[in-house]
């Protein structure tokens, strides 16, 4: 991602945000931090914001505030990146993972709804490449057995569902602001959003030692505070995400009308604009599509080449895993194409051109299976 192209018509503001920290020495919390957090809760449409560390220390704050712990199961989709399960892990409860939606790779509602068992205490709703999990489907059978319904929004920042901001749709979202997402920090830092407020108070405690008052720790916290710096600069680019949010929709079109039929591309839904943090493709051979594509001078990435239940790290720990086989093929065969806010019309029909011109040299494509209209 071309950051330098982000921040430079932002240079002036971000550095007297720099020089408004400095001279109010407030690094640790302190105004910056509640500022942000006043001004990220009204864009979400949610009562509380609490400023944190980073977006895997979001997630399992979340899930310590909500009680959940050793003990308890927690449904996750098989195909995310590995801190949605592995926050589960971190608060000692047993990750339970399902499969995802074949056009989109959000989580299937039904899919983690068969995973639910007696232990089952939450579900991690991703909001995936931008778009939106169908929060309906999922809280329709969640809310009725009581279940924590935690929003993975760390892709999806200013996303919509029938009019309602993500961070608003569950009983808690967790939030990523690191530097490449679509409102990123210039160093690492998270939010947790929620309209209970003892959860938010909750999760303020832990994330600064259990502490509930100066010298006064009620219980037993970390140290995941969000800088007051990062929150400062944060407060500069909260006000322009909306156009830039805009602007990948914009390049996301581009690259859909040059690239139907040649690659599978996601399933776009009316009720949920995506907001394409990612623009992720399907390819037969992904790994020499995308070779291919290196010596054309295009950049790609894999986001995730291993479904989140298959990596080493679990080996040890507590897992149960469902059937999944589409996560399993998204694993297999998603590759991000450049996506950006500042990507240029030429650097856009530069990749259309390279992606059309290797899908046509691999006869094994199946784009009518996975290409959504």
């Amino acid at each position: 991602m071309a950051l330098e192209r982000q921040h430079e018509p932002l240079r002036q503001e971000l550095l007297a945000a720099f020089t408004r920290v400095l001279d109010s020495s407030g690094f640790i919390l302190g105004e910056e931090v509640e500022r942000f957090e006043a001004e990220f809760a009204d864009y979400c449409g949610v009562a509380h914001c609490v400023g944190v560390a980073s977006g895997t220390a979001a997630l399992a704050l979340a899930l310590q505030a909500a009680g959940i712990g050793a003990g308890d199961e927690v449904i996750v989709p098989a195909h995310t990146f590995i801190a949605t399960a592995s926050a589960v892990a971190h608060v000692g409860a047993t990750p339970v993972v399902c499969d995802v939606d074949e056009g989109t790779a959000l989580i299937d509602p039904e899919a983690a709804r068969a995973m639910v068992g007696p232990r089952t205490a939450a579900v991690v709703a991703v909001h995936l490449y931008g778009q939106a999990a169908d929060m309906e489907a999922i809280r329709a059978w969640a809310d009725p057995a009581g279940l924590f319904v935690l929003e993975d929004a760390a892709q999806a920042h200013g996303a919509t569902q029938r009019g309602r901001r993500v961070g608003s749709l569950g009983s808690a979202a967790a939030f990523s602001f690191y530097p490449s997402k679509n409102l990123g920090a210039l160093g690492d830092g998270g939010a947790v959003c929620t309209n209970d407020g003892q959860l938010a108070a909750r999760v303020a405690r832990l994330r600064n030692l259990g502490q509930r008052s100066k010298g006064e720790h009620v219980e037993l916290g970390g140290n995941h505070r969000l800088d007051g710096l990062q929150a400062a600069l944060l407060r500069v680019k909260l006000p322009h995400l909306d156009a830039w949010n805009a602007a990948r929709r914009g390049a996301a079109s581009r690259y859909r009308e040059g690239l139907r039929g040649h690659v599978g591309l996601l399933e776009e839904r009316s009720e949920s604009p995506c907001t394409y943090h990612l623009f992720p493709v399907r390819v037969g051979d992904r790994d020499a599509f995308s070779r291919a594509l290196d010596e054309l001078g295009v950049d790609t990435a894999v986001h995730y080449n291993t479904a989140v239940h298959a990596h080493a790290a679990w080996t040890g720990l507590d897992i149960r895993v469902g059937e999944v086989p589409r996560a399993e093929a998204w694993a297999a065969e998603q590759l991000s194409l450049p996506m950006h806010p500042d990507l240029f019309p030429t650097e856009i029909a530069r990749v259309v051109e390279a992606v059309q011109a290797t899908a046509a040299t691999f006869g094994h494509m199946r784009p009518e299976a996975i290409t959504h209209v």
